[in-house]
């Protein structure tokens, strides 16, 4: 029987790292809302439950909560930062505002408990709360203490209840993976083992039970998640059944269009169908700045260009490359909505591909799982490792409303970057690169002349798997390179600058 430990999501930002860290140990971990029932999600697979960080005060009137049966699930329970501010209350213990708050790294005194087997007696944290558990529950044992929070971390063994007010997900704090790895190994007694290449079969059955003798139209980006479920639904079906569909949208990339054609027929040799659809995407966009009504309106019209093509070859089933984050992040099953992806927020509710005819392989993995599938399936490593390129394409690094004109601009600029970046060696090094048309015009002074043109924001940023990001740290000289050649090379831009935000506080993507 699979082993699994369930993240009960109460909107904490960093829900989808905690079941990361799980799965990098070789333990299956799924996201669940709090809003759902526990008995649609308690199966005997479930070693254990994570309940997640969020932004609300557990004693506010709106907080959300689950029952008391939570903790008398018959599986250990850990609770981070509001996981455990609803344990202690749900336990019958109290939860104040802090007189100090805490923020990032904080030093923490371990005192003793089955969580910190192994840890260091004085480590550091990152904190990230205002309210602080004032009153322990009876039974409970406080483990770890900071300056400023006499309960860091406490538990109940005997109710295999256990809490800390910090994040061991993330990697400020210094031994949290040790930490984590107590839970789900010491406390929860889980084996490992779990690989999402060992599960190719399972998807590969899966496509074929789900779609039969019917017919697939797929769409196919040129990313490594569209290019993993084409070449697993390939494996899957008989020749025939599964048509590729590239969709030109006019929001690629200087050349794309052309490259990624190449390559597929070159590499997979799958059967793909170009669709150009410039115009309609530019037309439904034109004057559209809001940010969540692009990717709607890009999501629709992706699926209206599927369903005519799929109308063509007599094609019963859409295959997309989703993936776990998109649907996270798209608020699954109730979750915040962090940003709609358009093949998921922006899926339109009256197409003929209900949910029934959406062939989705990829849905419960991380990015850089799909990436290990993708080298087991033999997919070359220059396509399995591309950089991410957002479904909307440049419409969401063009802020503000979309004109063909500002593409170009913007295509020109991006071009220039990721040439630099690649003349220099950096490529490689880095998970994501791309130019921003910022929608900001600054005075500037070009052939003694005055000039009021476009301020062009350039972003890298290395990472591990997008969901904590740090800003690349790219030479000076190929920065100032970079610059001089986008003002001296694309009219309509006097300006550059370096975004250096990580993620959090500001996502990989400006929009």
């Amino acid at each position: 029987m699979r082993e699994k430990i369930i993240v009960l999501d109460f909107g904490g930002q960093y829900n989808q790292l905690i079941a990361r860290r799980v799965r990098e140990m070789g333990v299956l971990s799924e996201i669940r809302p709090y809003t759902e029932p526990i008995a649609q999600w308690l199966t005997g697979e479930v070693r254990g439950i994570i309940l997640t960080g969020g932004p609300n005060s557990v004693y506010a009137p709106d907080a959300p909560r689950t029952g008391k049966e939570l903790l008398d699930a018959g599986v250990p329970v850990l609770g981070i930062c509001y996981g455990m501010q609803l344990m202690n209350v749900l336990a019958g213990g109290e939860v104040s505002g802090a007189a100090v708050r805490e923020y990032g790294h904080t030093d923490l005194t371990v005192r003793d408990g089955a969580l910190f087997d192994g840890v260091s007696r004085a480590t550091t944290v990152f904190m990230s709360h205002t309210d602080f558990v004032s009153r322990v529950p009876a039974g409970f044992r406080v483990n770890a203490t900071t300056a400023n929070c006499p309960a860091a971390a406490f538990s109940c063994p005997e109710r295999k209840l256990y809490g800390v007010q910090f994040h061991p997900e993330v990697n400020h704090t210094a031994e949290g993976k040790k930490m984590l790895s107590n839970f789900v190994f010491g406390i929860c007694g889980c084996e490992g083992g779990y690989r999402a290449g060992d599960r190719i079969d399972e998807m590969i059955a899966r496509i074929r039970e789900q779609v039969g003798d019917g017919r697939v139209v797929a769409g196919l980006s040129g990313g490594v998640d569209s290019s993993v479920a084409c070449v697993l639904a390939d494996r899957a079906l008989k020749k025939g059944q599964l048509t590729c569909v590239f969709v030109d949208h006019g929001l690629l990339r200087l050349n794309e269009a052309e490259q990624v054609m190449e390559t597929y027929h070159r590499n997979l040799g799958l059967d793909v169908v170009y669709a150009d659809a410039s115009e309609r995407f530019l037309d439904a966009l034109r004057g559209v700045t809001d940010p969540e009504k692009k990717r709607h309106i890009i999501g629709e019209l992706f699926v209206r260009v599927f369903e005519e093509e799929a109308r063509k070859i007599g094609a019963d089933f859409l295959l997309q490359g989703t993936i776990y984050p998109d649907r996270i992040e798209s608020g699954l099953g109730g979750s915040a909505v962090i940003k709609s992806h358009h093949n998921v927020g922006g899926f339109p509710e009256d197409s003929v591909f209900s949910k029934a005819r959406l062939v989705e392989p990829l849905d419960t993995l991380f990015k850089d799982e799909v990436r290990e599938v993708g080298e087991r399936l033999g997919i070359p490593r220059d396509m399995v490792w591309r950089q991410p390129f957002p479904g909307p394409g440049l419409a969401v690094r063009c802020i503000g409303g979309i004109t063909r004109e500002k593409l170009d601009i913007l295509r020109a600029c991006d071009a220039i970057y990721l040439e630099e970046l690649n003349n220099a060696g950096l490529s490689r090094q880095i998970w994501q690169s791309f130019a921003v048309l910022t929608g900001v015009n600054s005075v500037g002074v070009m052939g003694d002349g005055r000039t009021y043109d476009q301020v062009v924001a350039l972003r890298a940023v290395v990472s591990d798997d997008a969901m904590t990001v740090e800003a690349a740290e790219i030479p000076y000289p190929v920065l100032k390179r970079t610059m001089t050649r986008i003002i001296g090379e694309v009219p309509g831009v006097n300006r550059v600058v370096y975004d250096i935000t990580s993620k959090p506080p500001g996502p990989i993507e400006w929009e």
